[in-house]
């Protein structure tokens, strides 16, 4: 019984266990949000629910901005494969070479990001409408940079620590 036990700890304990961001320093291409992300951007995505089967498509036009005191405001317009049209605007903020924090009205206190060589990673907790309730879902949302142009952005949603969905985009610069 104590060995079962014990490899029950063993694999909760792993499979909690997070990504080594550091491994990414040194990767021949290194992404500068901020720098990607001025100017206009366009993504191309889909959701998917938990068994991968497709809910809906989308497409997002970002005009992003650098202000006077750092920080990159991003306003996002929506256009969904439904026809609802959606707009999201992030304050983000950088806190120290591989830190930063974002901030939107639907999310809860703030993103909170690490970048190392071509990937960055956030974490944060967004009040999404279904329906005619709204529930806090937890986002783990993953950015890599695949050329100057291209930005590859896979985000797992969850709620109460079991996976919702899915979340793929293909940004063009």
């Amino acid at each position: 019984m104590k060995i079962v036990l014990t490899a029950l700890i063993v694999i909760l304990l792993t499979s909690c266990s997070s990504i080594n961001m550091e491994r990414y320093s040194d990767n021949e291409m290194q992404l500068d949000l901020f720098s990607y992300f001025s100017g206009k951007t366009k993504g191309w995505g889909i959701v998917q629910d938990r068994k991968g089967e497709l809910i809906r498509q989308f497409v997002v036009d970002i005009e992003g901005e650098v202000t006077e005191e750092g920080k990159l405001v991003l306003h996002e317009q929506f256009q969904w494969s439904d026809g609802e049209q959606s707009s999201r605007t992030w304050v983000l903020s950088r806190q120290g070479d591989h830190s930063l924090t974002g901030t939107a009205d639907d999310v809860i206190n703030q993103a909170q990001g690490t970048l190392y060589g071509n990937v960055l990673n956030w974490k944060y907790q967004l009040n999404l409408k279904v329906d005619d309730s709204t529930w806090k879902i937890t986002f783990d949302d993953w950015l890599f940079q695949v050329s100057e142009e291209l930005l590859l952005n896979k985000a797992t949603m969850s709620k109460f620590g079991f996976d919702v969905g899915e979340i793929t985009i293909v940004f063009q610069k």
